[in-house]
């Protein structure tokens, strides 16, 4: 069976497009999401990997329809792979269900791969020579970076709850409200919450 997916970033685009090479393609069933590539829970996108079956092709208009970045279709196309259920994008004139099209993608999972490895290594590389110059890696604690002032501040605004948290924030400094919520909401021990002068 052949399964369209179609999918616009904003309720506002057209899918016309799309849906002409869907039928083009003679596709039974067709899932329609109007909302970026970044998420994964794209409910339409979903229910078609649930109701697709070994042996079923998934056809796309163009590649990035399935995910934003090249490690998200690679994920993608391995989970599918792993399904036996294959992929057809018309742009870029990719079937995986022909030898060069399993070729391509294959080279491409290896360059992904071989890019991670590079940033990894060149990383660690960094992280060895700051230590190297006694510098340690990593961010600053944020009792590192709050001034005791500014925090009495924000216990004060929060105590007296005359102001909503994202206010206190604004008048206060904070830029996380996970930090706000870790010293001021929910302080832990008192000798853990108090900052240090720098």
């Amino acid at each position: 069976m052949k399964l369209g997916y179609i999918r616009v970033s904003r309720d506002k685009q057209t899918t016309a497009l799309q849906e002409d090479a869907m039928r083009q393609e003679q596709c039974e069933r067709t899932f329609t999401d109007k909302m970026t590539g970044k998420r994964f829970d794209r409910p339409e996108f979903l229910r078609m990997l649930d109701l697709a079956r070994a042996g079923d092709v998934i056809v796309v208009w163009r590649l990035d329809r399935l995910g934003r970045s090249l490690k998200d279709l690679i994920e993608t196309v391995q989970a599918l792979e792993q399904r036996g259920i294959e992929l057809r994008s018309l742009k870029e004139n990719i079937d995986t269900t022909t030898p060069t099209g399993k070729l391509m993608f294959h080279m491409m999972a290896a360059l992904a791969e071989f890019e991670r490895d590079v940033i990894r290594e060149c990383t660690l590389a960094g992280l060895d020579a700051a230590r190297a110059r006694g510098r340690t890696g990593g961010r600053r604690k944020a009792s590192e970076t709050l001034r005791p002032e500014q925090l009495d501040r924000a216990k004060h605004l929060y105590a007296a709850r005359q102001n909503s948290i994202a206010e206190i924030m604004a008048l206060t400094g904070f830029k996380s409200r996970a930090t706000f919520y870790k010293y001021v909401v929910n302080p832990e021990k008192p000798a853990e919450n108090k900052p240090s002068t720098l």
